[in-house]
């Protein structure tokens, strides 16, 4: 019905008293602003000034407009304020974190970017990494640190110190002070990764590749509850070494198993990933406060 530069012209007649006046201050015709306000005044159906001689003075409806106006006005010079420039950065942030990263670096990573940017909100999602990698591509995440072997095609990774993946078990399931083979793993419950993340594939690979009775896996979606089964003796957990050091801080509930070499399984290799064609800026900044 109306524009921002409807307004800007009423207040521009307003404040000099008359379209003349308004006109040199605005660098238009006088034409051009009697015709705008009366094109205005129809599609509204509302007289917005009244005419008297040389001059004009707001009825009653343009007084109304004026001041619903400058609301509007106001407004839009605040959004702009806040869009404008980097100290300025604002809105809200979809990020997709692995588990792994809510335990450990997740929570100085937001501070740090709230203390830079306190404008910014979070929305956090903890998920696995292939569900994560398909909401990075059909936009449902802006930002995600996932693991890198799920990066989906044309994202930016910008990687994270990679993460140790350690046996774990509770004390007492297995004596300590000997090297477990994979025969002796085997015979053992094992709790790990969902079927279809690499780990699991890892340890299935460890596991199954000889002869023996086949082993008991069974998955786990959260490494919490992996780390608490294991700690109740259910089984053998497959834990990141980053997440036992903040979960079993000195209670000692989990032990570190020294497995043979056949066994050891690869590092975790985390990365900040994100489209650039839609989330370059906070991306970058989501990495580098993640990096340090």
């Amino acid at each position: 019905m109306f524009g921002f530069r409807d307004i800007d012209i009423i207040r521009g007649v307003v404040r000099a008293g008359g379209f003349r006046a308004a006109a040199d201050d605005l660098g238009l015709a006088q034409s051009a602003i009697s015709r705008r306000i009366r094109d205005l005044e129809r599609r509204m159906g509302q007289t917005l000034f009244a005419r008297e001689g040389r001059g004009v003075r707001l009825t009653p409806a343009g007084r109304l407009f004026v001041e619903e106006a400058e609301r509007l006005l106001n407004q839009r010079d605040r959004i702009a304020a806040e869009m404008a420039g980097a100290s300025a950065l604002s809105g809200t942030v979809r990020l997709g974190v692995a588990e792994t990263m809510t335990h450990t670096m997740l929570p100085a990573m937001l501070t740090r970017l709230h203390d830079s940017w306190p404008r910014l909100r979070f929305e956090l999602s903890v998920d696995l990494s292939r569900a994560m990698a398909e909401a990075l591509r059909t936009d449902l995440l802006d930002v995600a640190i996932l693991m890198r072997d799920s990066l989906p095609a044309g994202a930016v990774a910008h990687p994270l110190p990679p993460v140790r993946l350690g046996w774990y078990a509770a004390p007492g399931l297995v004596a300590l002070g000997q090297v477990v083979d994979a025969a002796r793993l085997a015979a053992l419950p094992i709790i790990t990764f969902p079927r279809g993340a690499r780990p699991f594939h890892d340890v299935a690979e460890r596991l199954m590749s000889r002869d023996g009775p086949t082993p008991v896996i069974h998955c786990s979606a959260s490494l919490s509850m992996t780390y608490h089964l294991t700690a109740r003796g259910f089984g053998v957990g497959t834990i990141p070494d980053p997440l036992v050091q903040v979960l079993d801080l000195s209670a000692r509930a989990v032990q570190a198993l020294d497995v043979s070499a056949e066994l050891e399984l690869p590092e975790l290799e985390f990365v900040v990933a994100y489209m650039p064609a839609r989330n370059r800026r906070i991306g970058q900044l989501v990495a580098r406060a993640a990096q340090i």
